[in-house]
């Protein structure tokens, strides 16, 4: 690393033929660590005009091409001197960081838990240099979204903006790091990609051979780890993180830092424009449409809301997993001709540069796409179309909708009118050694043992892993309880937030119950057992029934009444689908399996099977929370008979 007072410090090197021009930045932290940091700049002086500085921060290495700041469909990945150059011919200076303990900055590198000092005292450092004018933005898409809410649950001064893109923890307790009290798995393969490429792999070509040669599949078939038997065993700082992330099963301490846990310090955050942009296949589902509606609630300045049907970041393309949603999904060519242009907009919006109506119009606090409405064949890239299209809001969820439940029944259906009968409900046994696969759904940074996205739950095969010939549908396994309306007699669209509530018993002191939301295509000729499309997942881990601070074993045959959250979607159901509900007791390797033991998942090696109960009666009406355009009214039939059984 450069010297802080080296003389490179101070001058401006010429990039693409004296079109922009680059400095080396070394930043103080207040515990004496430099990071590393480039300036870019319109100018080869840039102290000659004082103007906003854009700043993004990240682990990825700073000048390292990212494939999410793709800038439209079809064209190459723009480079970091190209986005930089952008940003800086619309008069701002750029500032692009590694973060502490990655690339060229000093320090160690502890996953999310530094970013908040780390980032305030950057924006207070980049505040005090002549070529600022005071006021700073951040932006950048998944950690470095997240390294935004950190920065501003410190309460800094100076940060005028923030535009998070697929990231940014509400609760990192919630979504991200678990859900409902299990542990998300994508922190293991996110770590052993991490790790492969950290400086210290780059100074050992010994460990960074071995990283490279680590059989991700085989290790996920061997958890639950030890210390010193993980495939991380010969680079311990990152071990030791992953597995203090897996032992921390309560919501306590270490999920109550700001960095991790805005929703307990958003009266911090400045009172500053802010987007919140993510998709309905990627994680932070949950935490972008918090974040958006708590600063909406709370602060004066203006929140955005921007939702696509992608998975993570990948915003340019028209497809998430098997499915297409048509022309239309994009981002760009939608919203805005690219995705810089989408940015530049509204960051001079934010700054006051752009008079909201400037352009013909305001910018409406939400738009989001709704999934749905394609014709359901095969595209000539063998992925069905689903179709879909935008749609703005002042709200979310949309003012259009309302909540409505569905019945759980054992006969298998999901109905408008609670039960009226006793005594019924059904069982299944749950083996964490044989675990439901996933399939699909909000995951990112998951291979090669998981990929985000919607695919047919009819059709396991060999890319899944854990799926087994003949492959069978998901629903044809014994612990999975399927449940499905009639075929819808016109269109339903559910767009908001989705959950079950469940009146459950088991034979264990501990186990997990989890729900998926399907959308179930008739059969054509392209797929003649029809397309079950997975809209989104949830689980949650009993021991936490009553409380995610203290947890509690349940009396084996006692019935609890339990809430199994999923990430809000926005689908329409065309006539003629089904609204599907499938309940298991695990979603593997999306999240760690249940023991059925009453031992933590991160220590024991020991499994049982449970025998869980779902009850469905008149004491006890298990059922779908959904929210609808038009409210119940969405299932009456048009003329006579009605989409969802009524008894």
């Amino acid at each position: 690393m450069i010297s802080y007072d080296s003389p490179r410090a101070c001058r401006s090197e010429p990039l693409q033929g004296g079109t922009l021009w680059r400095r080396d930045l070394h930043v103080p932290m207040r515990d004496g660590i430099l990071l590393a940091a480039d300036l870019y700049s319109a100018s080869a002086d840039p102290e000659a005009t004082a103007l906003p500085v854009l700043l993004e921060r990240t682990p990825y290495g700073r000048r390292a091409q990212r494939g999410s700041d793709q800038d439209r469909g079809g064209m190459p990945v723009p480079q970091p001197e190209d986005v930089a150059r952008f940003f800086a011919e619309a008069r701002y200076h750029v500032v692009r960081q590694d973060c502490r303990g990655r690339g060229d900055s000093g320090g160690t590198f502890v996953k999310y838990l530094g970013e908040g000092p780390d980032g305030a005292d950057t924006i207070a450092w980049l505040r005090d240099q002549p070529w600022c004018d005071g006021r700073v933005v951040m932006t950048g898409v998944s950690y470095s979204a997240h390294v935004q809410a950190a920065a501003a649950a410190e309460g800094v001064t100076g940060l005028a903006a923030m535009f998070q893109d697929s990231g940014g923890f509400s609760s990192a307790y919630d979504a991200g790091m678990r859900m409902g009290g299990a542990f998300e798995l994508k922190q293991v393969t996110w770590a052993l990609r991490q790790a492969a490429r950290s400086p210290e792999a780059a100074a050992d070509p010994v460990l960074a051979e071995e990283l490279r040669q680590v059989d991700v599949a085989g290790w996920f078939g061997a958890m639950p780890w030890r210390p010193g038997c993980t495939p991380l065993r010969h680079l311990p700082a990152y071990e030791d993180f992953l597995l203090e992330q897996w032992r921390q099963d309560t919501f306590g301490d270490f999920y109550r830092s700001p960095a991790i846990y805005g929703r307990g310090f958003y009266e911090r955050f400045p009172d500053a424009p802010s987007l919140h942009m993510g998709s309905w296949y990627d994680p932070y589902v949950r935490s972008t449409i918090e974040n958006f509606t708590a600063l909406r609630e709370l602060k004066s300045a203006p929140s955005y809301l921007v939702m696509g049907p992608w998975t993570h970041g990948h915003r340019c393309e028209t497809y998430a997993g098997d499915v297409d949603f048509g022309p239309r999904a994009t981002l760009d060519g939608n919203l805005a001709p690219s995705y810089l242009e989408f940015r530049r907009g509204w960051f001079d919006r934010a700054l006051g540069r752009r008079p909201a109506g400037e352009d013909g119009a305001d910018l409406p606090a939400v738009q989001y796409f709704l999934m749905g409405g394609g014709d359901g064949r095969r595209d000539t890239a063998g992925r069905m179309r689903h179709g879909g299209e935008w749609r703005t809001d002042t709200r979310w969820p949309p003012s259009s909708t309302a909540p409505v439940a569905l019945y759980l029944t054992t006969g298998g259906t999901l109905e408008a009118d609670p039960p009226t009968s006793a005594g019924t409900s059904v069982s299944y046994d749950f083996d964490p050694r044989h675990p439901v696969p996933t399939m699909g759904g909000q995951v990112t940074s998951g291979e090669p043992v998981m990929t985000g996205g919607a695919y047919d739950q009819n059709t396991p095969d060999a890319r899944v892993y854990g799926a087994r010939e003949p492959y069978l549908p998901l629903d044809s396994r014994p612990d999975v309880i399927s449940l499905t309306t009639p075929p819808l007699e016109r269109d339903v669209v559910l767009a908001g937030p989705v959950s079950a509530r469940l009146y459950i018993s088991t034979t264990a002191p501990d186990t997990d119950f989890t729900i998926k939301v399907i959308d179930v295509h008739p059969p054509n000729a392209d797929y003649p057992r029809g397309f079950a499309m997975n809209l989104t997942d949830g689980i949650v881990r009993c021991r936490f029934h009553r409380s995610y601070e203290k947890p509690e074993f349940l009396t084996p045959g006692a019935v609890y009444e339990i809430e199994v959250t999923a990430p809000d979607t926005a689908n329409r159901f065309a006539a003629g689908h089904r609204i599907r509900l499938d309940v298991s007791s695990s979603n593997f390797p999306r999240f760690d399996t249940n023991t059925n033991t009453g031992e933590p998942e991160a220590a024991t090696r020991r499994t049982a099977t449970a025998t869980n109960t779902v009850h469905m009666d008149v004491e006890h009406p298990s059922h779908l929370r959904v929210w609808l355009e038009g409210g119940a009214d969405a299932l009456a039939a048009p003329s006579c008979g009605h989409p969802v059984t009524r008894r």
